[in-house]
């Protein structure tokens, strides 16, 4: 649990800051638009602090901005194909917001909207209610965020949610992350990830195929260094303009286990992603030149590790796995525990 209250500060157009503390002085800060990660502030093996989330300078950046920089995706986090699905023989068809595909909730989706504030001691809850309809999705859906901050530095994202009539649900936290506090950008950062399996794409971002990650860049199992794996030649990174895929996670789904590590040998920060979701969307920044936040960033100046259901899960043969029905409840927890390896 969090040691220390949590601190609520007003921003600008209306929108709160809330400081999440543990008594090591590691701190979180997220605001009510789009329960968004804004800060996080973090010791490095010398004791010094900098922040290692890019986002906006204001609640501005949050409301108008299309970066998705530590919000809350949804309700459908990544890409539905042709922003169409079919439920019980109704066809549905969400915003097109990338082409012809629906990306991240829409123009209007969790990303972008007001949440609604419960703090305790302990942890913030957010909540937000999704009206029928919204963005193209069907049923009136209410969805909690919990976000808790212990002294083991673990960040942890609880999600719950339910519906009064069967609508598709995918939900992931966009947090880009740079463990250097933004000294230098992510191509050095040592990454790991525990799966055997990616998902090959399409040149409009959408699953084709499953495959192994042996003998390809995209194998992770030993920690390698992000740079050096952005080099190979590789038509699936070539089509991505990098890394923007979703990986097949090991382990038992629902059950919080291990999934990544993340480690940066300049400040000696590493973080550790855990989480109940089959999938993990590694997305490297491709598209960030020019984007501006906090400063103009440039591509690779953060990376995404978002737990999630895989991408155009809601047009394939494992639909019924991600429809949210009445009388269930929706319930996935990823945490990233955040350190220093001397």
């Amino acid at each position: 649990m969090s040691i220390l209250p949590i601190q609520t500060t007003p921003w600008d157009n209306g929108a709160s800051l809330f400081t999440l503390r543990n008594s090591h002085d590691m701190r979180v800060v997220v605001t009510d638009v789009g329960a968004s990660l804004v800060s996080w502030y973090a010791p490095d093996r010398a004791g010094r602090m900098a922040d290692v989330l890019l986002g906006y300078q204001d609640a501005a950046g949050y409301l108008d901005g299309t970066g998705f920089f530590g919000s809350v995706a949804g309700r459908w986090a990544n890409r539905i194909k042709g922003a169409r699905f079919n439920i019980d023989g109704q066809e549905f068809s969400p915003d097109a917001n990338e082409g012809t595909n629906h990306l991240h909730g829409g123009f209007a989706g969790f990303h972008n909207q007001r949440w609604q504030a419960h703090v305790s001691l302990d942890s913030l809850r957010l909540s937000l209610v999704s009206p029928d309809g919204a963005a193209g999705f069907p049923g009136n859906l209410r969805v909690e965020v919990d976000y808790r901050l212990d002294d083991t530095g673990t960040l942890t994202i609880a999600y719950a949610a339910a519906t009064d009539a069967p609508t598709p649900l995918n939900l992931t936290s966009h947090a880009y992350f740079n463990l250097s506090g933004g000294e230098s950008d992510v191509r050095d950062h040592l990454l790991s990830i525990n799966a055997d399996q990616y998902l090959a794409i399409d040149d409009e971002s959408i699953p084709v195929a499953t495959v192994p990650v042996a003998g390809s860049p995209f194998d992770f199992r030993t920690a390698a260094p992000v740079g050096s794996r952005l080099d190979w030649p590789d038509e699936q990174l070539t089509v991505a303009s990098g890394f923007d895929h979703c990986y097949v996670l090991n382990g038992e789904p629902g059950v919080l286990r291990d999934v990544a590590t993340l480690y940066d040998p300049g400040s000696g920060r590493e973080m550790v992603t855990s989480t109940t979701e089959r999938g993990l969307q590694l997305y490297t920044g491709n598209f960030l030149d020019g984007l501006k936040g906090r400063r103009a960033w440039q591509a690779r100046d953060g990376l995404c590790l978002e737990a999630q259901r895989f991408p155009n899960q809601i047009n394939s043969e494992e639909a019924e796995l991600v429809i949210l029905r009445p009388g269930k409840i929706y319930r996935q927890v990823t945490t990233y525990r955040l350190g220093v390896r001397n």
